[in-house]
This record gives structure tokens, C-alpha cells and sequence, in this order.
């Protein structure tokens, strides 16, 4: 009785209903339908299912009355997520308005113009990129000149320093080397930029700075002291080496906190003689560690190739043969490395 007054009153209601009405409704089921038959566990909506919900409840006031796979906020939310994708598709295709974008190749030259010239303003930087064919106005130079990064141009400065003054710079710096005996002795060393020479080295248990004034008269003779003179910031460069390296009429050049690329010559010639030479033995004593850096000296002086001087060795030491001989090997450094030489 109860199933018979339902139905009644659902034909009732149905005969007051649009047509326009049923045809939405009896179109929402089959699509809910046709989704509910596929053989998954949990029923998946495809775009095209999203869409049309999203479609529903953009034009149909009853559509949740219809709604079975999904709950109404689900609906909402995929139609908020067409309406960013609409909006966003738009914008992509609408004509771009305002001023035109600088291009990506304009603003990197511009960056590169700054690191490398960094006393230029933005109307030297202007008349460059006019005459290099870009009509760019200097305002929009100028703006982008406070963006360029600043993290290698100290870095350029510093070796267009070195590379200019090479000729009349020197560096010092200490490095250790535990012994067999689990003691550490302190390698102090002199080198010359130019030629990547040591002008000096010797080797102390106790580095102090009397020790060190002594070690910088014996490297520079009379008359052949360098300009300029780098050194880190160590405690062992006390007042008494500033005051004779100023007696020497050397300038001293300190090398900023924590930068040892600031060194880098000497920096470098450490971590060769370390490669080569001190990775493959055990130093016994302060003679034996003397004797290797001296035999590690005269094979980096007289056949060592170095790459800051075109692969090539200090003047006078070696020459390059010819095509044709037997070639023959030399032991250096006991066996560690080799010299080569054609037979003449």
C-alpha cells in the first residue's frame, strides 16, 4: 500500500515536471549508469564525466537531487578548477599589453657587460648594446643592473689583479705533514707567480716569528724582493713579519677570512706537492721531509709541465724535441713520476 501511494504521488509529480526537466534528469542517470557499469571496484569519473557535472551545475538548478556518484562539494570543486584552467587557457592566447618584454638574450648580455666591466654606468652599457643593434632604453638598463648577481665579480677583480701584477707578486703560506711518529712538522714556503717557482722553503717544528723573519730574508735577497706579497690571515704572521716585510719594501696583501682562492698559486702548488709526493709516503723525520720537498722542488722546476703556463716548464729547463729517436723514461722522485727525453 505504501509502495503504490509513492509511486502515485512520483507520476503526479512527474506529470507537473517540464520536459526540458526529465530529459536533464533521465540524461544525469544514464551518464551516472554507464559509469557505475564499468568493472571497477570503485567507479572512476573520466574528464569528459567531470565536465559534464561541472556543466550541470553550471545550467541546471536540480542537479543535486540527481547526483549519485558524487557528492555536491566534489562538483564544486571541479567546476572551480575549470574555471582557474578557462581563465589561465585565456590569458595564454589574449595579445600581451604594456611594455614589451625584454628578451632573455638582452638581459644575459647585460649581466655579462656588468660582471665584466664593473665600473661602467647604465649610459656606457647603453651606448655598447646600440651599437652592438639593440634598441633598448637606458631606464630598462638601469633597472636590470640591480638585478645582476653578485656572487663572481669580487672574484674577477682579484684575478685580474694577479694576472696583472704577476710578474711582481710572491706568496707564503704553511702547510703540515704528520711524521711516523704522529708529529706534525710546518712547511713554510715562498713562491713566485710568475713562473710558478719557490723562491725558498724550509721546514720547522716550531714556527714562530723570528723564525719566519729569517725564512723571508733568506728567500729575498738584495735587491730581489717582489712588489706585492700575499699570506693568509694566519697568527703566525705576528707584527714583527709585517714590520720586516716592510723593511724589505715589500707590500703585504692580506687575504680576506675564510679565502683561500685568494692564494690560489700557492694554494695550488700544496695540493700538488700533496698528489704527487706526500699522499705516497711516510715523512720520518725533519731531514727526511727536507729531502723529499728538495728532490719534489727540482723535479716541479725542471720537468714538471704546469698547466698556468701552457703545459710548459720553467724558461730554460726543457725544450721540445723532435719527431724522430727513441724515447727514453727517467725516474723522479724515486720511481713516483717520470721524466721523458728523445734519444738526440
Amino acid at each position: 500500500m505504501c509502495n503504490f501511494a509513492r509511486l502515485s504521488l512520483g507520476l503526479v509529480a512527474r506529470c507537473f515536471r517540464s520536459r526540458r526537466r526529465l530529459l536533464l534528469e533521465n540524461l544525469a542517470l544514464r551518464q551516472q549508469l554507464a559509469v557505475l557499469k564499468g568493472r571497477q571496484a570503485r567507479p572512476k569519473l573520466s574528464p569528459f564525466d567531470k565536465l559534464f557535472w561541472a556543466l550541470a551545475y553550471r545550467f541546471w538548478t536540480d542537479w543535486k537531487s540527481s547526483l549519485l556518484v558524487a557528492t555536491p562539494e566534489t562538483v564544486v570543486r571541479w567546476h572551480r578548477a575549470g574555471f582557474r584552467l578557462y581563465w589561465s587557457l585565456l590569458s595564454k592566447v589574449r595579445k600581451q599589453v604594456g611594455r614589451k618584454k625584454l628578451s632573455t638574450e638582452v638581459r644575459e648580455l647585460i649581466f655579462r657587460m656588468v660582471a665584466e666591466n664593473s665600473t661602467w654606468g647604465a649610459p656606457r652599457l647603453h651606448g655598447e648594446l646600440l651599437l652592438v643593434g639593440f634598441n633598448v632604453s637606458e631606464r630598462t638598463i638601469s633597472r636590470w643592473m640591480k638585478r645582476v648577481p653578485t656572487g663572481p665579480e669580487p672574484v674577477k677583480r682579484w684575478r685580474a689583479f694577479l694576472e696583472n701584477h704577476r710578474e711582481a707578486i710572491a706568496a707564503m703560506d704553511f702547510f703540515t705533514v704528520p711524521t711516523i711518529t704522529f708529529g706534525v712538522l710546518y712547511c713554510f714556503f715562498v713562491i713566485s707567480h710568475d713562473r710558478r717557482r719557490i723562491l725558498h722553503f724550509n721546514i720547522t717544528k716550531h714556527p714562530t716569528s723570528s723564525w719566519i723573519v729569517q725564512q723571508l730574508r733568506e728567500a729575498f735577497p738584495f735587491g730581489a724582493a717582489p712588489r706585492f706579497l700575499i699570506h693568509d690571515r694566519d697568527a703566525k704572521y705576528g707584527t714583527e713579519v709585517l714590520t720586516a716585510i716592510r723593511s724589505l719594501k715589500i707590500n703585504a696583501v692580506r687575504t680576506s677570512f675564510k679565502s683561500p682562492w685568494q692564494n690560489g698559486v700557492a694554494e695550488r702548488w700544496v695540493g700538488s706537492c700533496r698528489r704527487e709526493l706526500l699522499d705516497h709516503v711516510i715523512a720520518l723525520n725533519e731531514r727526511h721531509l727536507k729531502h723529499l720537498l728538495s728532490e719534489y722542488v727540482s723535479y716541479h722546476h725542471d720537468d714538471r709541465t704546469h698547466l698556468g703556463m701552457g703545459k710548459g716548464t720553467t724558461p730554460g729547463c726543457r725544450t721540445r724535441c723532435g719527431s724522430s729517436g727513441r724515447v727514453y723514461s727517467h725516474d723522479r722522485l724515486g720511481g713516483l713520476h717520470h721524466r721523458y727525453d728523445r734519444a738526440a
